[in-house]
């Protein structure tokens, strides 16, 4: 695996890259590829980093492992490729956008546009193996992006962290709540939506702290 990262996120993780952490998931993911379809694709292993360079960073949301079906996974966590149908979590996210905002609901789930805002879309785990949901969990991915969540906490400012379920809210420990907003509700599956995660409101909220803070608030229409 070539890293083909941002270069300022390549000076920041620097240290991650070179280590025996990475060295293991270097060659767990060589294995896979010989025998499995991974996903997403080599070249968008890292499309979060690329769209969204540390020192542009506003915003974080969290998920967990990449969609694991075919073209649905494109480096960025809850959004899809264009012309690949909305997963439920996806919908349940973009249903309490219209209501929070007001936002017209879109027939594509391409979230890049929130990326070249300053949005990172970081899932904890890069890769995953076809239709094998957590499959390439605990091999070295998880480490990485802990360091990605510190990073961003130590060298921006005024960041809002948005973490939907228990599994993200674990990272609050890395986040300096200090000077960052971090926004918590249920997951958006449709398993816990109605728990909480409808009403809400982390759209509008994020945009009035960035207001708030000097910043220029998210454009959140797909």
């Amino acid at each position: 695996m070539t890293v083909k990262i941002e270069s300022s996120w390549q000076e920041a993780l620097k240290d991650d890259f070179n280590s025996a952490s990475f060295a293991h998931l270097r060659t767990f993911l060589k294995e896979e590829k010989k025998h499995y379809t991974v996903y997403p694709p080599g070249d968008k292993i890292f499309e979060a980093f690329r769209l969204t360079p540390l020192d542009k960073v506003k915003v974080v949301i969290l998920g967990q492992d990449p969609y694991h079906g075919p073209g649905q996974s494109h480096g960025l966590c809850f959004s899809v490729s264009k012309g690949i149908k909305q997963p439920p979590s996806l919908k349940n996210i973009i249903k309490e956008l219209h209501n929070d905002l007001g936002i017209s609901i879109p027939v594509d789930g391409d979230l890049s546009s929130w990326a070249r805002q300053g949005v990172l879309l970081l899932n904890a785990t890069l890769t995953v193996r076809a239709h094998q949901a957590g499959s390439h969990q605990k091999q070295g991915w998880e480490k990485l992006t802990d360091s990605v969540i510190a990073k961003v906490s130590e060298n921006c400012s005024h960041c809002v962290f948005i973490l939907w379920g228990n599994y993200a809210q674990k990272k609050i420990p890395l986040i300096n709540n200090v000077n960052h907003l971090i926004l918590t509700s249920v997951h958006p599956s449709p398993l816990s939506a109605h728990r909480g995660f409808f009403g809400s409101k982390p759209f509008s909220k994020t945009n009035h702290w960035l207001q708030e803070n000097g910043l220029d608030p998210i454009d959140w229409n797909i």
